[in-house]
């Protein structure tokens, strides 16, 4: 998972305070990057299977169905989506304009990543967890 020197999180796990629920976390960040943090949030739920629940690993919101299915963070100076190494390979084209390391998205924290494409996202991710629990 990609470490940031400045984020959101790091500041309350300092103080002995890093959040237990994904509600908690998110009452952490403040505005903008909570209201862009709750779409992307949204737009996970509504295209994750109903088993899937949600979690908070590495410090950060994460959903698991099958293995850890994505993440989002925010930042100091932008958010990041964590959709995994395949899926952002397989939309590489698509996600030009957005700066991308192995796995991670990063956004403005006032501007959410296109719904439909984090639904793309998502997708994909469910299709490799899917495949890796049939073998």
């Amino acid at each position: 998972m990609k470490k940031a020197s400045s984020c959101v999180r790091g500041s309350s796990k300092k103080a002995g305070t890093a959040p237990k629920t994904v509600d908690g976390y998110l009452a952490a960040v403040p505005q903008p990057a909570r209201g862009t943090l709750e779409k992307i949030r949204a737009v996970i739920r509504s295209v994750a299977p109903p088993e899937a629940t949600e979690v908070i690993s590495y410090g950060i919101p994460m959903f698991k169905y099958k293995g850890m299915l994505m993440g989002f963070a925010a930042f100091s100076n932008h958010c990041s989506l964590f959709p995994g190494k395949l899926p952002v390979e397989t939309l590489k084209d698509e996600l030009k304009q957005y700066r991308t390391s192995t796995g991670t998205i990063q956004f403005p924290v006032d501007k959410p990543l296109p719904a439909a494409l984090v639904k793309k996202l998502v997708k994909a991710r469910i299709a490799g967890n899917e495949r890796k629990s049939k073998q």
